[in-house]
């Protein structure tokens, strides 16, 4: 595409597109906040961008596009996209914490994509902050900077006070006025889809213009499909009737959800282009026993593709899909016995009621640390009584009664026994409600030590579990 840009007519400089990388809570967000002074990382739950945002800012008469990708290590997918998009890539590393994990996986993708790149030393304004001991680091992990064994731009910055920042904007302008980034207004279009998701006006794409205009009404191609660009939408939300080189916009008039990554062109060439995969296609993967099953919904292909990289295999997903929890996905979950976990989503009081009637798990979460860590935790609840205990008796809790303001549970025994010195675990349906041990064991009114299968019983646990009729009461011995 590119030497095909470069032999037309009318080529221009464009506002270069930058995109922004480093490692969780360097401040990468927090730098774009001060650039375009708006307050962008704290409207993110817990000050963690989880979603990428395309902005253009105006530096005297000339614009820069920021692509704002997100630091969590289970983003590697979008910072690679973001990497490839992007005619300029700033690496930020804070000066008290120097080079990380993600700081590195970084560096892979910016050197993969072959763009050029300006190390932003952020933080400069807080205790232990040490720029040269961060050139050091990137010296000795393959970055030579200037004045440190290499030829690759370090402007020293501070996010919070807004010192170095001006120099940053003109140190971005002169890469992309080195690099002779042109475009064609009038030339074909060359657009590629940094994100979508599904809202309440359907399918939406976040496009970033390349080459040529998109105009409202333009017929484009995307991944093998022709759609008609029904809205356009700018960073700010307000509605535009063309989109020009360089530009990050909204689109509406996709029929089903765009592939991230892909390209619009105003020319169909069938035998390049891959066919449209739905987001919500399920996964090709074979159940195995044990499997903790699940249907997942994301507020974006993005988050879905980065929760896809890392579930575990213990893990069998029944269902992707973007957007807020519904109806069909609670009967699914009854039916396939599965669990409801969203990232970014919400379900209604309704169907919050329909879920609890059909005895149906859902979990939401709006940051990514505590969807994985929480999904770690309940595979191993769910693997715990088959892999690492010996299961002793079942009962089932057929009745609840309050006696002396504490809660007794009547039960019966189904499988096995029921001692008093066992550990408890109570559970519904396959979660995990809690742990727990016996304080009084009670068969018409008389305390026993052991209760048998088919016999019947009162218990009283020694810690307040919120126990319900049908959940079942697991003693057992770890091994």
């Amino acid at each position: 595409m590119a030497k095909k840009e470069d032999k037309q007519i009318g080529m221009l400089s464009r506002p270069p597109i930058v995109a922004v990388l480093g490692h969780v809570d360097h401040g990468k967000t927090s730098l774009l906040d001060k650039i375009r002074q708006t307050k962008i990382a704290l409207k993110e739950a817990g000050g963690i961008t989880q979603k990428i945002g395309a902005y253009q800012v105006e530096v005297g008469n000339q614009k820069i596009t920021f692509i704002d990708t997100p630091g969590h290590q289970a983003f590697s997918a979008m910072r690679s996209r973001g990497a490839k998009v992007a005619d300029i890539v700033i690496l930020v590393v804070a000066a008290d914490d120097g080079v990380m994990p993600q700081t590195m996986e970084s560096i892979g993708h910016i050197q993969a994509s072959g763009v050029p790149f300006i190390v932003a030393i952020n933080k400069i304004d807080v205790p232990g902050a040490d720029v040269d001991s961060v050139k050091k680091q990137l010296e000795q992990n393959g970055v030579g900077v200037e004045g440190y064994g290499g030829d690759v731009v370090c402007v020293s910055v501070s996010a919070k006070t807004g010192e170095g920042v001006k120099d940053l904007l003109e140190m971005i302008l002169l890469v992309a006025e080195m690099h002779e980034i042109k475009a064609d207004p009038n030339g074909p279009l060359f657009a590629v889809i940094i994100e979508s998701k599904k809202d309440q006006r359907g399918a939406v794409g976040t496009v970033i213009v390349k080459n040529g205009t998109l105009h409202i009404g333009d017929q484009v191609n995307v991944a093998g499909t022709t759609i008609k660009v029904r809205g356009m939408f700018d960073a700010e939300g307000k509605p535009v009737s063309q989109a020009e080189p360089g530009k990050p916009v909204e689109v509406l008039g996709f029929v089903q959800m765009p592939p991230v990554g892909a390209e619009l062109s105003s020319w169909v060439d069938l035998e390049k282009t891959a066919p449209v995969m739905a987001a919500d296609s399920p996964p090709k993967i074979k159940e195995t026993e044990n499997q903790l099953r699940l249907i997942i919904k994301t507020d974006s292909q993005g988050s879905l593709e980065a929760i896809k990289a890392t579930l575990p295999t213990d893990v069998f997903v029944i269902l992707f899909g973007i957007g807020d929890v519904i109806e069909s996905d609670v009967l699914l979950a009854r039916t396939s016995q599965a669990e409801i976990w969203g990232f970014n989503i919400k379900a209604s009081s309704e169907i919050e009621k329909l879920a609890s009637s059909e005895k149906v798990i859902i979990k939401t979460f709006n940051i990514i640390y505590d969807f994985l860590e929480n999904l770690e935790k309940r595979i191993l609840t769910h693997l715990e009584p088959t892999i690492e205990d010996q299961i002793l008796g079942k009962a089932e809790i057929i009745a609840s009664f309050e006696i002396n303001k504490q809660m007794i549970a009547g039960a019966k025994v189904l499988e096995g026994r029921i001692n008093k010195a066992d550990n408890l675990r109570l559970l519904r349906g396959e979660v995990i409600v809690g742990e727990t041990r016996i304080s009084s064991l009670k068969q018409q009114k008389a305390e026993v030590g052991e209760v048998q299968v088919g016999e019947e019983f009162g218990i009283r646990f020694s810690t307040p579990l919120d126990f319900k009729v049908g959940d079942m009461v697991i003693s057992y011995r770890s091994k």
